[in-house]
């Protein structure tokens, strides 16, 4: 029992948090390319490369729970 509670937890909050930097870094970026529409071919690469990663966290989660 203990075990799927703790699978539980991990996905909780190994999704939340990833969640909460993905909306974090996308606005900043909108917010970036709304002030500067000429900057986004040099916001875009970055943002994306910064949202993979927090997927990442997420993917690392989820497999971490899967062995738990």
């Amino acid at each position: 029992m203990s075990f799927t509670l703790t699978g539980g937890a991990i996905i909780v909050f190994g999704g939340i948090f990833p969640a909460i930097a993905i909306l974090w870094i996308g606005g900043k970026a909108m917010e970036a390319i709304g002030r500067n529409p000429e900057a986004a071919g040099k916001i875009l690469p970055p943002m994306l490369l910064s949202l993979a990663f927090a997927e990442a966290i997420a993917i690392y989660s989820l497999i971490l729970a899967f062995t738990k």
